[in-house]
């Protein structure tokens, strides 16, 4: 799962996308660990190494790259809410938001505690 950064910059430079749209394409995960599929491999393994689900970075280094690690973060792991109502939506935001911020995700970009 984790290869789909690599293989987004390398299609993106073949199609000469601007380095721009690259940056988002290279810091949309920061150094995450991809949870899911950890806990999965957890279960089905039980002992693997965390650093195998954790994306290489770069952290989000501007607030446009940090806003986007937000969003596609709970784009994602919302799919998995059964039974989505404002109040589990809320919460379910507010939770990935401030694991991202608690992880250290944010702190290369210059988005602020009262911008989140």
């Amino acid at each position: 799962i984790i290869e789909h950064v690599i293989n987004g910059i390398e299609t993106a430079k073949k199609r000469n996308l601007p380095d721009r749209v690259i940056d988002f394409i290279r810091t949309h995960h920061g150094t995450t660990t991809v949870y899911y599929f950890l806990q999965k491999a957890r279960k089905e393994d039980g002992e693997v190494n965390e650093e195998d689900f954790r994306y290489p970075g770069p952290l989000p280094f501007s607030k446009e790259t940090a806003i986007l690690m937000m969003c596609d973060s709970v784009e994602a792991a919302s799919r998995s809410i059964k039974e989505p109502t404002s109040k589990v939506i809320d919460d379910f935001v507010e939770k990935i938001i401030n694991k991202q911020m608690k992880d250290g995700q944010f702190l290369n970009s210059d988005i602020t505690f009262m911008e989140i």
